[in-house]
């Protein structure tokens, strides 16, 4: 409980600096540096590995995850996609409601390929925070911690939380790389994640009474 409170107040304290302006010129100077290293051939692999962190993959395999526990026989533990859920009202929330527009068509590149791409120019264009980098701390943190908790391999339990973490670096740095969210959107999407995760966690570590 106390770190998901130093996660929210650090959440808060980062909103708070980006509606400021605070992160605006390290924001632009992340984004050319990035712009610079561009590849042209990398395109395509970029935008493969944004859908690691991609709405349609990550809501996937937290049905996954929620259908694997209820089929376990831990019901109550299956409302963990709760946290999932939550984080992502919460970032459509701050998408619609902070002025925060994303790095402009000069800086960006095509995105990966997903169904809310679609709707073109409906949605909010704020980029604070990050939903992929989000979504992927979230759902490749929880699929670690149940791997580390129930899998039957000694190698899946060992490699569950070092695989979860090289997901969600490779998904920030995609960001990053592409060049559709700024480097504060980033941090954003690993805190507000980190908090839901977090979340979810403690829901599946609480104590279980005997005769439950």
């Amino acid at each position: 409980m106390v770190a998901l409170a130093a996660l929210a107040v650090a959440f808060v304290a980062l909103t708070i600096a980006v509606t400021a302006g605070v992160f605006a010129s390290l924001d632009q100077q992340v984004a050319q540096a990035m712009h610079s290293i561009w590849h042209e051939p990398l395109h395509v692999l970029f935008q493969a590995i944004a859908e690691l962190g991609g709405l349609e993959l990550t809501t996937i395999l937290t049905i996954a995850i929620a259908l694997y526990l209820l089929r376990g026989g831990f019901r109550s533990d299956a409302l963990v996609a709760v946290a999932f859920v939550a984080a992502e009202g919460l970032e459509l929330l701050y998408k619609y409601n902070l002025h925060h527009p994303g790095p402009p068509f000069t800086l960006s590149h095509a995105d990966g390929p997903s169904f809310t791409g679609l709707l073109g120019n409906a949605g909010p264009g704020n980029s604070f925070p990050s939903g992929h980098v989000m979504r992927a701390v979230i759902v490749y943190g929880l699929l670690a911690f149940v791997v580390r908790r129930l899998a039957h391999s000694p190698r899946a339990r060992a490699l569950a939380i070092p695989g979860a973490i090289a997901v969600v670096v490779v998904v920030a740095f995609d960001r990053l790389y592409l060049d559709v969210h700024w480097e504060s959107d980033v941090i954003g999407g690993l805190l507000l994640g980190a908090i839901a995760l977090l979340a979810g966690t403690v829901w599946l570590d609480r104590p279980i009474r005997a005769d439950n």
